[in-house]
């Protein structure tokens, strides 16, 4: 648990996934922050103060010290407070953890939610070609229950992305016959207790999505 005189203050939108990681990764070490909601078509005087290189939430601010970007964040948490470890302790192993976690980032989160959201069908189609081709690699490296063994790790915190979109997305992005670890994983870990105590109601999920959607539709146009 943080400390009585530790201040911890966590910015963010309700609905993203990059806000919902660092939320995880809290509630794993079960440490007690103070949330406070921005509003991203109107950015917050405090979002601007603590995160004035990217203007973008996630932020955790300890002890008046701002950290920002969601995976650096979840690194920090793990560095700070040392009991039940997201990272692995062998230094081999954590590097392929951060390996893994930023092919995600790079490769998974643009065609996964262009999959979803994208109206032009040409788009679509090629985005979830890139998709299909990385979730393959994911397949091939998930060898348990979890990417972190039988209990979540940085990896499946990273991935949070995938089972979100997977859920409201409205179709199948990918099926239990093409990609049956990984489905299986998307499936134990969105319905994980602790998971499940971080992520809002559907609806507020899609809210979110939606909105970013309409908000990059209209930025294109500009």
């Amino acid at each position: 648990m943080a400390g009585s005189d530790e201040e911890l203050t966590l910015l963010g939108v309700v609905g993203s996934p990059f806000l919902h990681r660092v939320q995880i990764a809290l509630k794993l070490k079960g440490i007690e922050y103070k949330y406070i909601e921005d509003d991203l078509n109107n950015k917050s005087d405090l979002l601007l103060k603590y995160n004035p290189v990217y203007k973008m939430i996630p932020v955790l601010i300890h002890n008046q010290n701002p950290i920002s970007e969601s995976l650096v964040i979840v690194e920090y948490i793990d560095d700070t407070w040392k009991h039940n470890p997201i990272l692995p302790s062998d230094p081999y192993q954590r590097a392929l953890a951060r390996f893994w976690a930023k092919f995600i980032d790079d490769k998974c989160v643009a065609p996964a939610w262009k999959s979803a959201f994208i109206v032009d069908e040409k788009e679509k189609e090629k985005a979830v070609e890139e998709l299909f081709e990385a979730l393959g690699y994911l397949e091939k490296e998930l060898k348990g229950k979890f990417f972190g063994g039988d209990e979540i790790g940085f990896v499946d915190i990273a991935g949070v992305f995938i089972p979100i979109v997977q859920e409201i997305a409205g179709l199948q992005l990918f099926s239990s016959e093409k990609f049956p670890r990984l489905y299986k994983w998307s499936q134990d870990f969105h319905n994980h207790p602790l998971v499940n105590q971080v992520l809002p109601p559907k609806d507020q999920l899609f809210a979110y999505f939606k909105a970013r959607a309409q908000s990059l539709a209209a930025k294109r146009k500009n």
